[in-house]
């Protein structure tokens, strides 16, 4: 099944980017993966501390995840993959696309205004050549009828 991979995070630019990849699943019958990546905190000497940090940024990471695909679930009525994970971004895209070969295309957000963001710009870069998969960026500054329109 055609899967659309979709990287979120609490900006406007993801939810863009998950409506896009939604819209495409249902109209060519697919399904979507939303990804939430955390990020390895800062070193903390104190491992009560450590991990007390590490949990609140998992509890985080879910809840959106959570919350995003139940607005995928309510507007489009799919039912999305969610994977949470933590660690080096360009790398667990990379190990997830290479482990799932339904994955049909990266869906990513870009900022309306700005630098596009980290994982816009590392995989629309120099690497941008070496991806299985096409890369869809989507950019932040389109609204709803727009992004419905064509998507």
């Amino acid at each position: 099944m055609r899967t659309y991979l979709v990287v979120i995070d609490e900006s406007t630019e993801a939810e863009i980017a998950l409506r896009f990849a939604a819209r495409r699943a249902v109209k060519t019958g697919g399904n979507v993966e939303i990804l939430a990546l955390i990020p390895k905190p800062d070193f903390v000497q104190w491992g009560g501390v450590m991990a007390t940090i590490e949990e609140e940024a998992r509890e985080r990471a879910e809840a959106l995840v959570a919350r995003a695909a139940g607005t995928l679930f309510t507007e489009s009525g799919l039912k999305p993959s969610i994977t949470v994970r933590e660690g080096d971004g360009p790398k667990i895209v990379r190990e997830m696309i290479a482990a799932n070969r339904d994955i049909a295309a990266l869906v990513l957000g870009a900022a309306a205004g700005g630098p596009p963001g980290p994982m816009v710009a590392h995989f629309s870069g120099s690497d941008a050549g070496n991806l299985p998969v096409p890369l869809m960026i989507i950019p932040g500054a389109l609204d709803m009828d727009a992004i419905d329109r064509l998507s």
